[in-house]
């Protein structure tokens, strides 16, 4: 058996789909022929990505026809699939329960599929640093393998080991040449978020909220610890904070994604304490019931997971004390941006 990582997209575009459907996608869109089942090799991809694209490069062409492969033929029922989430700090973990199956009534995005298992998410907190590593490959489709992270995995998720022939290497290509491409960034920013939730545990995090918001020019206010009947800071504009606008704050520090009666408790806190916005921070993200009300409350409230908090961090990191530095010490650095050669159609 294998361990697979699937993205569902650059931004987690796909990711609702992964989860309610129960299946993960091959996500290529018109690229793929109408049926991608009928092809008997590698290199019968490659040279349908040759005339769809000729003037990629031969790399590019052998990178995605590696992983169009995994995906048709190579990933197995009872194999793991791991899809690392963009809207929360978590992994989906699951376990495939097909082939690829063809749908062709269906946008070009979701005609191929397989059957999953969703078995339960894991903050990327949690993971042993190794396997994040892994986990930081730029490619869409890539199985994991390093560190006997399938059995270490399957032991986490108190699954059975199972006794199989080693799994097909992904691609064709050189082993060192896929070894050494990772996102780095992604690499970094699960290093600065496991910090954060070890230095800003529970209630401190609403510490760390209260001073972006101070480098943002706004005057506060914050409860002490304890019941606070849905008002964890107050923030307004001006010197007193008696400007526009008000804005009443709830934090969440929990690594599961809030649901609507908390959505509904700020509504409520805002009529309570005249503030004109609110602002609900949740570093698990949000459920689809929350996230269904952007739309109609937009003028009125925002919703911080933990990347928006810390594109706050990133921007006003300058601007924030001593002591928040110290505990969050950063250094901005120029790093190489990954080409194209593994990003997906």
């Amino acid at each position: 058996m294998a361990l697979w990582m699937l993205r569902a997209g650059r931004h987690g575009e796909y990711e609702d789909r992964f989860l309610s459907t129960s299946r993960i996608y091959l996500t290529w869109g018109d690229t793929i022929p109408s049926d991608a089942r009928g092809f008997s090799s590698r290199g019968d991809v490659a040279q349908t990505l040759r005339d769809g694209w000729p003037d990629a490069s031969e790399g590019k062409i052998r990178n995605h026809a590696g992983q169009i492969w995994a995906f048709l033929r190579t990933m197995k029922p009872d194999d793991l699939i791991v899809v690392p989430s963009k809207k929360t700090p978590d992994l989906h973990f699951g376990v495939i329960r097909s082939d690829a199956q063809f749908d062709p009534g269906v946008e070009p995005d979701y005609r191929h599929f397989r059957e999953v298992t969703w078995l339960r998410d894991v903050p990327r907190s949690t993971m042993d640093k190794d396997i994040l590593y892994s986990l930081g490959a730029i490619m869409t489709i890539c199985e994991i393998s390093r560190n006997d992270a399938e059995a270490r995995i399957r032991r986490m998720l108190q699954l059975r080991s199972q006794n199989s022939a080693p799994a097909t290497s992904l691609v064709d290509t050189p082993r060192e040449e896929t070894a050494t491409t990772f996102d780095y960034e992604e690499l970094a920013l699960d290093e600065i978020s496991a910090l954060i939730i070890r230095r800003f545990k529970g209630h401190d995090l609403e510490i760390l909220v209260e001073e972006i918001l101070k480098a943002q020019g706004y005057f506060t206010y914050r409860s002490t610890p304890g019941p606070d009947r849905g008002v964890d800071i107050l923030a307004g504009g001006g010197d007193l904070g008696f400007g526009a606008p008000r804005i009443c704050v709830q934090v969440k520090s929990q690594q599961s994604p809030v649901d609507h009666p908390t959505f509904s408790q700020l509504l409520g806190t805002m009529q309570r304490v005249g503030a004109d916005q609110g602002l609900l921070v949740s570093w698990g993200g949000f459920k689809s019931t929350v996230m269904q009300e952007v739309t109609r409350h937009f003028f009125n409230v925002r919703l911080w997971n933990h990347h928006a908090l810390l594109e706050q961090l990133f921007q006003h990191y300058d601007s924030l004390p001593d002591s928040i530095r110290a505990e969050i010490p950063l250094k901005r650095i120029w790093a190489v941006v990954p080409g194209e050669l593994n990003e997906s159609a």
